[in-house]
């Protein structure tokens, strides 16, 4: 006896998955903004020299404003200090703290947070810059500005 699903079957089974699943896999979801950045001393205001570097991954639900990052750092000049996210402020230009991290602030940390409107407006207008601070360089070790991706 043949036990193989019909065509008919395979092609009603697929439109149940793309139903059930919203077709999610064709549309990206449309309330999520993604950002990142890399942290280098040249990107300090005014520049630090240091071998060190490190990445952010962010992501924005722009419905709930709620912000989820992951930060990750190598080669700073001893342990960190303090990090946090800066803002507004664009390239080349310093501004407050906007949202500290919490620590402990050690390679790889994550965190989140939920933002004022105004938060994340200027998160979104690309002027949020986010550093890592060292006993050695208290302004600040290593900064890059957070690019919303695409």
């Amino acid at each position: 006896m043949n036990h193989r699903p019909s065509i008919r079957t395979v092609f009603a089974a697929a439109a149940v998955v793309f139903a059930v699943a919203g077709c999610s896999v064709l549309r990206p979801n449309a309330n999520l903004a993604a950002f990142s950045t890399t942290m280098t001393g040249a990107n300090e205001v005014p520049p630090v020299m240091t071998n060190a570097t490190g990445t952010v991954y962010a992501q924005l639900n722009t419905d709930t404003r709620l912000l989820k990052w992951k930060v990750s750092y190598t080669g700073l000049s001893g342990p960190a200090t303090m990090a946090h996210f800066h803002g507004p402020a664009i390239v080349g230009a310093n501004a407050k703290v906007t949202l500290p991290f919490q620590p402990p602030v050690t390679s790889p940390f994550e965190g989140h947070a939920t933002l004022t409107p105004e938060q994340a407006a200027d998160l979104l207008a690309g002027k949020w810059y986010a550093n890592v601070h060292s006993a050695a360089h208290p302004g600040g070790e290593i900064r890059g500005q957070m690019i919303l991706r695409e």
